[in-house]
């Protein structure tokens, strides 16, 4: 697949407009180490004044309103609006696998990976971008505001599909230098012969409020496949002879939706969220629609 510079390719002057009132959203309580822009219905210290509670011992001293003693001679503690840090995660499957069907897996996830930073950036969320194959193939690091999105977006368009996948190294490798709380989304097609559910582990039901993102291309959904034919892996090599049958392909489609379901109970039994898509949907469908129906986007 041909790659290039022109970050235009990935999101549209146009697009980005559309998504600009958008915002990333977390089931979680999110308390970063940084102090963002993102109000939360928790009290703090912030500048914000909030509401009044009745002063109990143990209090800071600092927040009792003495105005309203001297009125009422009773203690009460001034509450204060406080901001939350967002951090957004995104993982986007760079192997080899990747860069396969009509329209491209690869080029599909970019653009999603890419609208879904932009609306972290602009909302000056935390936003981190890993690659990964059998391991962390390349990262953005934390990217925060919105002069960071050429940024993104060119990391993004330069990211060439190689290699094999190993979730469990990627996850693990990932989880150990992710350790603040936040929204995680894997974008991948979740095809790995060492299974999802050890990579998914370091990262479902913990920390991170996961979003699993299965993408797939029309071709591996409903193959136009038929006589005798000898299949490479993409990624390892390995060869097959076979004969396309009918009663074959039915049951290709059957372990298909088998596989999917059983990565769909998988993750939502550990607390995360599951979407499946086809390649054949507009990236903007998802966006505008599934995505914000799914909880990620408000």
């Amino acid at each position: 697949m041909s790659q290039t510079t022109d970050t235009t390719s990935l999101l549209s002057s146009d697009f980005m407009h559309r998504i600009e009132g958008m915002d990333i959203l977390s089931r979680k309580i999110l308390t970063g180490k940084l102090k963002g822009e993102r109000r939360s219905k928790r009290r703090g210290q912030s500048v914000e004044f909030a509401d009044y509670r009745n002063y109990v011992v143990g209090d800071d001293l600092r927040f009792i309103d003495w105005n309203i003693y001297a009125r009422l001679e009773r203690l009460f503690l001034k509450l204060f609006m406080e901001e939350e840090d967002l951090s957004l995660s995104i993982m986007i499957d760079t192997s080899a696998s990747s860069d396969f069907g009509d329209p491209n897996k690869a080029i599909y996830m970019k653009k999603v990976a890419a609208a879904l930073a932009y609306i972290g950036l602009v909302n000056y969320n935390r936003v981190s971008i890993a690659a990964i194959t059998d391991t962390v193939a390349a990262e953005t690091g934390n990217l925060r505001s919105r002069q960071k999105v050429p940024q993104m977006l060119a990391f993004l368009q330069n990211l060439e599909p190689q290699g094999g996948s190993f979730l469990a190294g990627a996850c693990k490798r990932f989880a150990l230098s992710h350790r603040t709380k936040g929204v995680c989304v894997i974008l991948s097609d979740f095809f790995d012969k060492g299974g999802y559910e050890n990579g998914l582990r370091y990262v479902a039901g913990g920390t991170y409020d996961l979003f699993a993102i299965q993408v797939l291309a029309p071709q591996e959904i409903n193959p136009d496949l038929q006589g005798d034919l000898k299949l490479k892996d993409i990624e390892d090599g390995d060869l097959a002879e076979v004969s396309i049958t009918g009663p074959l392909l039915k049951k290709y489609k059957e372990n298909l939706n088998a596989y999917c379901s059983s990565l769909k109970e998988y993750v939502t039994r550990r607390g995360g969220t599951y979407l499946f898509t086809s390649t054949a949907v507009p990236f903007e469908t998802l966006i505008l629609n599934y995505l914000r129906e799914r909880g990620l986007l408000g």
